[in-house]
């Protein structure tokens, strides 16, 4: 627990925070969601203007309402139009796993927020379940093809930490959308034991959700569903082409903390890691006693759980998720 306890501080996502850098060559591109009411992406078009390449990006548990967190923190866009990549960035989605959870998440009933775009946190309750893993790939899915074109199979996905977590998941029960996906730090062993009481004190301190509204307790069947080190013969099965990193939780070149906040952000942000590090190799050993060979990894030899390093991440990644998309 020692460990495990700056989850709870920090959140399982970005340590850091910073002001939104809106990009001007996004367009906002709004889907209605049945249980979610409206859900706002940001679109990137490729360079060349193809519209069979595609790629999601997905958030931490910090997500924001008004933009995507590789957005605020990071220029991977130009680097991946430039890759002649479309890329969608879901906004909002904050806590979810990007998945579709078994109720609203409450504590003194139903009262509360909404959970789609511009609806932040749950308060005391939210008034309607997420229902992110149908919304992804269906509502958002069917839009992008029939008013922007957008090839539906052979797209990607990536994400950091939660997002990094949730692109496997998405990959796994829908190979014909995704034929690749990248974790940045994410956590690949959830059932380990420990993670959902680490996870529930992260969402806690994230404006107070209820991780029982997820997907029960461990080892229920939706729970079990959603651990990528459980349903990893079926990566491989689908020979899902997969990017998987962690750093090793040593501060690096991104880590220059100027002050006792910084140095504290540092410390949680190692904790972080550390977390997604054993976790992450906890599922390299479980691929690799499956004879799995559709995986690069990579393991840098520092890296806290900050942008910088998922951002770095991403431009190492790109020329193998050219290689495996559209």
């Amino acid at each position: 627990m020692a460990v495990l306890m700056p989850v709870g501080v920090a959140v399982m996502g970005d340590a850091s925070t910073a002001s939104a850098a809106f990009n001007p060559s996004g367009q906002d591109f709004w889907v209605d969601s049945a249980s979610m009411g409206p859900i706002k992406s940001r679109i990137f078009r490729a360079n060349d203007g193809n519209t069979n390449r595609v790629v999601y990006a997905l958030d931490g548990l910090r997500a924001r309402d008004d933009l995507n967190g590789w957005e605020i923190e990071t220029d991977i866009a130009r680097t991946l139009t430039a890759a002649n990549i479309n890329v969608v960035m879901p906004v909002g989605g904050q806590n979810s796993f990007y998945s579709d959870w078994a109720a609203p998440s409450s504590f003194f009933g139903a009262s509360g927020s909404s959970s789609g775009s511009g609806t932040g946190s749950a308060d005391v309750g939210q008034r309607n379940r997420y229902t992110w893993e149908t919304f992804l790939t269906q509502d958002l899915r069917n839009a992008l093809s029939s008013r922007l074109g957008f090839s539906p199979t052979r797209n990607g996905v990536f994400g950091l930490s939660m997002g990094g977590s949730a692109a496997l998941t998405l990959a796994n029960y829908h190979p014909d959308q995704f034929s690749y996906a990248g974790s940045f730090s994410g956590y690949l062993n959830v059932s380990a034991p420990g993670m959902k009481e680490a996870m529930r004190l992260a969402m806690l301190s994230q404006n107070g959700f209820n991780i029982d509204a997820m997907w029960g307790p461990p080892w229920s069947p939706a729970w079990l569903r959603n651990d990528p080190f459980v349903y990893a013969p079926s990566l491989k099965a689908h020979n899902t082409r997969l990017w998987i990193s962690a750093g090793s939780g040593l501060p690096g070149p991104f880590d220059r903390p100027a002050s006792p906040v910084d140095l504290f952000n540092t410390g949680n942000a190692m904790g972080l890691e550390a977390i997604a590090l054993a976790n992450t190799r906890a599922f390299q050993l479980r691929m690799s006693s499956l004879g799995a060979n559709n995986v690069t990894y990579d393991f840098p030899n520092v890296g806290t759980h900050s942008w910088g390093y998922w951002q770095d991440e991403v431009f190492k990644m790109t020329p193998d998720l050219s290689a495996h998309i559209g």
